[in-house]
């Protein structure tokens, strides 16, 4: 089966900088893929080429079996594109935004129709159709932007921190929909921050620097990079304590996780006095410490800002 995305040494340099350095990565075809990286690490470059909207300087890339740089206008009309800006008319009422883009995507009347009925029903709006945009919810409005994208229903859709300023159970929502899109055979391509979603991806890719750096599944990520234990640390002061940790002989990392800390540890015999005797000699009250399954973002901390070779 052809891959959704295909990317071959991907190249894109803006003068002397290189935003993407030699990505190469395929994406099967009804994935839910997630793509991390801190800000400036190239992901919003990465998809902008995906899309058709910038030409790499180097390598070579396909979407949907569609070449990257020769097909790009036919990218643009086949896909779905989804940012954190929602990209709609305010002034205009949710049924009318999505005839709109019903004839942006070139879609005939009729059949404009019968997918805004469709659209409406998948993304729960049919009871505020006729509601100006600007009076939606933030979470409504983030539905009614992918329902926009989806409405010519393109094989793919590229969201760029869709979930961006939503509350946890909107966000919670919205992956529903994601869910409901992978199961039609959708693939999707989808940036985030929040390391709890991209849990809820069937891969990940982890891009920092302009260049992959880890790529698998949630589960693989955290078997593959990262070693020794993850801790769980309460103390009456973390920043404190990340920095008492941070060099120790046998701490990997040390990281603030909320009000907590965790800490990544060597296999050493007795880990919870090591890290105790290591903090209190530091002044600090230790209340917890506590072994615990390893997160994404303990992946993320463990990874991200280590020094790549040129």
């Amino acid at each position: 089966m052809t891959p959704a995305v295909s990317l071959s040494e991907v190249v894109k340099r803006f003068g002397d900088f290189t935003a993407v350095n030699r990505i190469s990565l395929e994406v099967g075809q009804g994935e839910i893929f997630g793509f991390l990286g801190p800000n400036g690490a190239g992901k919003s470059t990465t998809i902008r080429m995906l899309c058709g909207l910038l030409h790499p300087t180097s390598g070579q890339g396909r979407v949907n079996g569609l070449d990257i740089v020769r097909e790009a206008e036919k990218i643009k009309a086949a896909l779905g594109y989804m940012s954190q800006r929602f990209s709609l008319y305010d002034d205009l009422r949710v049924e009318e935004n999505m005839r709109l883009f019903g004839g942006i995507y070139g879609l005939e009347s009729s059949r404009c129709r019968q997918r805004i009925e469709e659209v409406l029903d998948l993304i729960s709006l049919k009871e505020r159709r006729f509601s100006l945009t600007r009076e939606l919810p933030t979470g409504l409005k983030q539905r009614l932007a992918l329902g926009c994208a989806l409405l010519h229903r393109p094989p793919i859709i590229f969201l760029d921190e869709p979930t961006s300023g939503v509350d946890p159970g909107t966000r919670r929502t919205f992956w529903d929909l994601i869910y409901t899109l992978a199961d039609d055979g959708v693939t999707v391509f989808v940036t985030t921050h929040y390391m709890e979603e991209a849990e809820y991806c069937n891969r990940i890719g982890l891009i920092d620097q302009g260049r992959l750096i880890a790529l698998g599944s949630p589960a693989e990520l955290k078997k593959r990079h990262l070693s020794g234990t993850v801790y769980e640390i309460r103390v009456n002061d973390v920043l404190a304590a990340v920095e008492a940790l941070s060099g120790a002989e046998e701490v990997l990392d040390a990281a603030v996780f909320g009000r907590a800390l965790h800490a990544r540890v060597n296999r050493v015999q007795d880990a919870r006095d090591y890290l105790t005797t290591l903090l209190t000699s530091a002044g600090l009250t230790v209340h917890e410490v506590r072994a615990i399954e390893p997160t994404l973002e303990d992946v993320f901390v463990a990874l991200v800002g280590r020094k790549q070779n040129p």
